[in-house]
């Protein structure tokens, strides 16, 4: 083989190599890329059912809120009926 012939096989093969590397490169970045959109959509839809989760739990404690003042106005009722009611000492002797 002539010395310009294995120069021209040896370019060829880092030729070949380069373009293997480029596009091995390319296809790296890409799935960087995607991993990262991906990683967006998981945060935003973490934020989405935190910002649901608080919501709920501020809802559930106001209704925890309503729900003592009612049972404290049930209370005041049944005390004031015992008040009023003569019959109220029997019940309570029984």
């Amino acid at each position: 083989m002539s010395t310009t012939v294995i120069i021209l096989i040896v370019v060829a093969v880092i030729v070949v190599l380069a373009i293997a590397g480029f596009v091995v490169s390319r296809q790296r970045g890409r799935q960087l890329e995607e991993k990262r959109v991906e990683a967006r959509e998981h945060r935003e839809e973490a934020k989405t059912r935190a910002r649901k989760a608080e919501q709920a739990r501020l809802e559930a404690e106001e209704q925890a809120e309503r729900a003592r003042k009612e049972q404290a106005a049930a209370e005041e009722h049944r005390r004031q009926a015992d008040e009023v009611d003569p019959d109220a000492e029997e019940r309570s002797a029984q």
